[in-house]
């Protein structure tokens, strides 16, 4: 079967270096550039009596920091490769907003709230974390995720996964222990004590 006309062009693309090259310079000057403007590393100057960022050298720190990227082609398939992973568990998430909003009425916001905020933070963190480790590989070409589930599955990391898994629990329930109350918590004591009066 030929192949069509729009399949053609993208092999054109893929050809003169538009997914190797160009693709991956924008986003990581674009990004780099985002990070500096945001955080204003480099320092702010008076235009007009009003503090502005330094956009000259914000640029020019992205410019060569994408080129340094894209010169390396390992650093090319691994952003390649993250970026295309995150773009699937960000598909995920808006999926399950969408079946979530499913069964709510009208108007009322989709977003997660409280508990559950920060259950599904946690798994997009942890889904971020997975998607580096298989995206950086070793000389042997074997993943970093590999590597760590060999290192669990088979045994060979012994009583160690062991004890760090129960260093964990022990952290996570010390800090649940210690915690301060939060906001809602507070509002429901003040209104207890409120009535109580």
């Amino acid at each position: 079967m030929a192949s069509s006309v729009f399949r053609g062009v993208i092999e054109f693309f893929d050809t003169v270096g538009l997914y190797d090259v160009v693709l991956p310079f924008i986003l990581v000057f674009t990004i780099t550039f985002a990070i500096l403007e945001k955080t204003k590393v480099l320092g702010t100057e008076q235009v007009h009596g009003h503090p502005q960022t330094r956009k000259n050298l914000n640029a020019m720190v992205a410019f060569v920091v994408s080129f340094l990227v894209v010169a390396s082609s390992r650093l090319v398939e691994i952003v390649t490769r993250v970026s295309g992973d995150m773009v699937i568990l960000l598909m995920l998430s808006v999926l399950f907003l969408l079946l979530v909003g499913s069964f709510m009425k009208e108007g009322d916001p989709v977003y997660l709230k409280g508990g559950w905020q920060t259950f599904f933070m946690a798994i997009m963190f942890i889904g971020i974390v997975l998607i580096f480790l298989n995206a950086i590989k070793d000389p042997n070409g074997v993943t970093w995720l590999d590597r760590f589930w060999n290192f669990v599955s088979r045994g060979q990391g012994g009583d160690s996964v062991g004890a760090i898994i129960l260093l964990i629990l022990f952290i996570l329930f010390i800090a649940y222990i210690v915690r301060e109350p939060g906001k809602a918590d507070k509002e429901e004591h003040g209104e207890g004590e409120s009535h109580g009066h």
